[in-house]
């Protein structure tokens, strides 16, 4: 049997468990939270006291913090791209709606409350630009994505455990921040979201560990293309109008790290989180290139953190056309 139909089959054996999935690992749209849960009531009596509180509120937090959660926001908005991707799978059906689509979907839906929260928060903190976010979120989705995954279910599920986590921690970090300058209803937001987050990052590394039960040569050798490769983050084309594809990129990372909201450490943590819940240690009776992948996997952690150790992050400030630089328009 050839790989593609190893991959195949063992997509059509978990999807038998899908049902299970969904109830362990999504939530309802009848019962889960909803934007206007946190967001100043437009239809109650005291929406504008509202309002005025949360733009108090947001007068006290920094520009790096500002840019950060543009990005993030633009990251969450791009959701689009993310759902046409992983319909592309193989083992995903689109057109049957099978197991694996369905939870597409699922997935999907409970992202897109995301960056619909967090987007309304910045219109009404009125502490950026709206109309260049607005624009740079469209260029994201134009632009599309590239995982470097291809259409390989083992490389995505991979792909998926990794980013999911990243962007709990992520969230989580600019709660704190936010919660720290006074901040609750956006640190509420941020919390809630980073929850959302480490559920969707456990159901992938689940699905990581369940086929590694059936085919653990090909899912770690998988698992190793991808650290080569690195894991790349889903606003890794983001630019602002009338710039290249990706230019933003990397300032907005330079923020993030200069707030430590998301480090290169983090990174290293992260994949060794994946190696001790995957057990990858313990996996025996592989072939040669399983057991290269197993080994490669393992040291790689201490020679990521010996690295990220010496990387300095740039001290200056870019100037964004999201944010003006002393955050206010």
């Amino acid at each position: 049997m050839s790989l593609h139909n190893i991959r195949l089959e063992v997509m059509k054996t978990m999807e038998k468990r899908i049902d299970s999935f969904l109830e362990e690992y999504l939530i309802p749209v009848e019962k889960i939270w909803q934007p206007t849960d946190f967001l100043p009531n437009s239809q109650g009596d005291n929406f504008f006291e509202e309002v005025r509180q949360l733009r108090g509120e947001a007068k006290e937090l920094g520009y790096d913090f500002w840019v950060v959660l543009v990005g993030d926001t633009i990251t969450e908005e791009a959701l689009p791209t993310y759902e046409s991707w992983l319909m592309d799978v193989e083992g995903v059906d689109q057109h049957a709606n099978n197991g694996w689509a369905k939870w597409v979907k699922q997935w999907s839906s409970e992202e897109n409350r995301h960056g619909d929260v967090l987007n309304k928060y910045l219109y009404l903190a009125g502490r950026v630009n709206m109309k260049e976010i607005e624009k740079t979120t469209q260029h994201l989705i134009a632009d599309g994505f590239d995982a470097g995954t291809d259409r390989d279910p083992y490389k995505n599920f991979v792909y998926t455990s990794f980013q999911e986590l990243a962007t709990n921690i992520s969230h989580k970090r600019v709660g704190q921040l936010a919660k720290k300058s006074g901040s609750k209803m956006l640190s509420k937001m941020c919390n809630v979201i980073a929850g959302d987050e480490m559920r969707h990052h456990l159901a992938y590394r689940e699905f990581v560990k369940i086929i590694l039960e059936y085919d653990p040569n090909e899912m770690l050798i998988a698992f190793a293309q991808m650290m080569k490769q690195k894991i790349v983050m889903p606003a890794q084309f983001v630019r602002e109008a009338g710039e290249p594809i990706g230019s933003a990129f990397e300032n907005f990372s330079n923020a993030a790290q200069r707030l430590g909201v998301y480090t290169a450490l983090d990174y290293v943590d992260i994949l060794e989180r994946l190696n001790q819940y995957w057990e990858i240690d313990k996996l025996r009776e592989l072939n040669d290139q399983g057991e290269k992948s197993r080994d490669y996997l393992m040291k790689l952690p201490e020679r990521l953190r010996r690295i990220s150790t010496r990387i300095a992050t740039p001290v200056d400030q870019h100037i964004f056309k999201w944010v003006e630089p002393n955050g206010v328009l």
